[in-house]
């Protein structure tokens, strides 16, 4: 493999490419925006593709006009250590326009699907107990945002 080589989601925009970066990378802690390509010839100087990282990740955000409108088939997976941070990211993704979803996962105010995911779902998750695993998916599935101790305790039954 060549060192050049990388993989990147890009997702595309009717507008708004820019602005939605730079509320991605306000979230997270060391996220950038690495490059903005102007749009050639717009008197506005608006940005036809921007990239950036985010949690180690690389993404990209292109203006690309009408006819390809987002939707939960792909979203952005969040795994976050604490309730605090859950709730954090929620508020803030779901502000301003953005809307509740089922079992984690949200749409912001810019048509993304996102699932914030406490590190107690993945744990609670990984066991040999049957039972204990489908009350914790029941539980689950009966949320909105995630809850960490509601989950802790589904999972004692």
């Amino acid at each position: 493999m060549s060192k050049d080589q990388s993989i990147r989601t890009c997702l595309w925009f009717e507008q708004g490419a820019e602005e939605a970066a730079r509320f991605y990378v306000s979230l997270f802690e060391g996220a950038e925006i690495t490059h903005i390509f102007p749009m050639r010839g717009d008197p506005e100087g608006r940005a036809f593709l921007v990239q950036w990282t985010m949690l180690g990740q690389k993404f990209s955000a292109m203006n690309g006009g009408p006819g390809f409108p987002h939707s939960a088939a792909a979203s952005i997976e969040v795994h976050v250590e604490t309730q605090a941070e859950v709730d954090r990211l929620w508020d803030a993704l779901t502000a301003n326009g953005g809307a509740a979803g089922r079992c984690g996962w949200l749409t912001d105010r810019f048509g993304i699907s996102w699932q914030i995911i406490p590190e107690a779902l993945g744990r609670l998750l990984q066991t040999n107990d049957d039972a204990q695993a489908q009350r914790v998916t029941r539980a689950m599935f009966a949320m909105t945002k995630l809850d960490a101790a509601a989950l802790e305790a589904a999972a004692k039954g």
